[in-house]
């Protein structure tokens, strides 16, 4: 499989003269848009209310 690519699989990543590297954090918040569980966090904080609710009626 990397018959293909061995001249170039143990090659050290390019890193830029001209250009800093992106924080991780700035990197991450690229790609939030594409979050595959859009309003999951709505869902959580629906679910945590109701149970918070049923826990103070007990």
């Amino acid at each position: 499989m990397t018959e293909k690519y061995d001249d170039i699989i143990h090659m050290e990543h390019p890193i830029s003269k001209n250009h800093p590297q992106m924080p991780m954090i700035n990197r991450a918040a690229q790609f939030a848009p594409f979050a595959a569980l859009t309003g999951y966090e709505e869902a959580l904080a629906e679910t945590r209310k109701k149970n918070e609710e049923d826990n103070k009626e007990e």
